[in-house]
């Protein structure tokens, strides 16, 4: 009896295969194209810019033929008196808006989850839903009419309790509880779909099995739904510090006047006033590389730190 030879699979037989497999899921390849078209177009050939943070970036001469200046505009950013203010003022908005805004859709998750009342759940999630679909100007300018020293809701309310109206988004300090706080309102609900759909998956069984042993629902909830959802959290939790120098730019650019500005002023809004409205494009073409060279590290550091303390990361 002979036995049957092995197959051998060299380079040219392993193409043949992948052009074999990519010839019999065409279609779903050519679903893919639009995706890949857009990656391509909008995230990597607006690479071939990055230069211009290396040159005295001239319109008439173009990006390639501008002379080279090495790294002048970064020294004159790290040199300049506003770095350490535009650094504070980012890190300060968006680790506040982590440290508060990241656990809150994780308790309005496990909040709904365990709610009794079907109906109230129901009127809960849509009412948490809702702010979402706000748009970003709408939003500032509801801020704007409710925080009005002089007609607005929350000076009234202070009015009848004997407190002198406060114009609150020309007072420096706070600012940045304004931004924070209106944030989690708006995406909190929208934020916590993720957590109940993971809590969705956990087994009833657990649950029975947890009752039957005596234990109440903090317990149930600290050793059963919170293990559960813990590799979602950590990968939105990785993927929010890989963004932590990315601070919401339209909502702050829109708060912003000259009473604010000290605790408002952060690198995006600053990249935006430098770059297109004082023409310097070089210059804010350096600090938005600097930025992202500090978000990509911060986001490969962190997931590296989950990975080895929990075994779970983005990658």
């Amino acid at each position: 009896m002979t036995q049957a030879q092995p197959t051998i699979h060299t380079p040219a037989s392993r193409r043949r295969h992948k052009l074999r497999m990519i010839t019999r899921n065409g279609m779903l390849y050519l679903f893919l194209l639009p995706a890949l078209l857009y990656i391509l177009l909008f995230q990597y050939v607006p690479l071939y810019g990055i230069q211009i943070a290396f040159k005295d970036f001239v319109a008439i001469e173009g990006i390639w033929n501008s002379p080279w200046v090495g790294f002048k505009h970064f020294s004159a950013f790290f040199s300049s008196y506003r770095f350490w203010d535009l650094i504070r003022n980012t890190l300060t908005l968006s680790l506040y808006r982590i440290a508060i805004g990241f656990p809150m859709p994780i308790l309005l998750a496990l909040l709904l989850n365990y709610t009794t009342f079907r109906r109230l759940g129901k009127f809960a999630q849509t009412a948490t839903y809702a702010p979402h679909f706000i748009s970003v100007v709408v939003m500032v300018g509801m801020l704007l009419l409710f925080l009005s020293p002089s007609n607005g809701v929350i000076n009234k309310l202070l009015g009848f309790i004997g407190i002198d109206p406060v114009f609150f988004m020309g007072e420096a300090g706070y600012f940045k509880h304004i931004y924070v706080w209106s944030g989690i309102w708006q995406t909190t609900g929208w934020s916590s779909i993720i957590y109940i759909a993971a809590l969705t998956s956990v087994s009833p069984e657990l649950h029975e099995a947890a009752v039957i042993d005596g234990a109440n629902k903090l317990e149930r909830i600290w050793h059963i739904d919170v293990p559960s959802i813990l590799p979602t959290a950590i990968i939105l939790l990785v993927m929010d510090v890989g963004r932590v120098m990315n601070v919401g730019f339209e909502k702050v650019l829109l708060m912003q006047n000259d009473l604010n500005l000290p605790a408002s002023e952060i690198i995006s809004t600053y990249t935006y006033k430098v770059g297109l409205l004082n023409a310097q494009y070089s210059y804010s073409t350096a600090i938005g590389l600097f930025n992202n060279i500090i978000n990509f590290i911060l986001l490969i550091s962190v997931n590296k730190l989950a990975k080895r303390i929990s075994g779970t990361g983005l990658w």
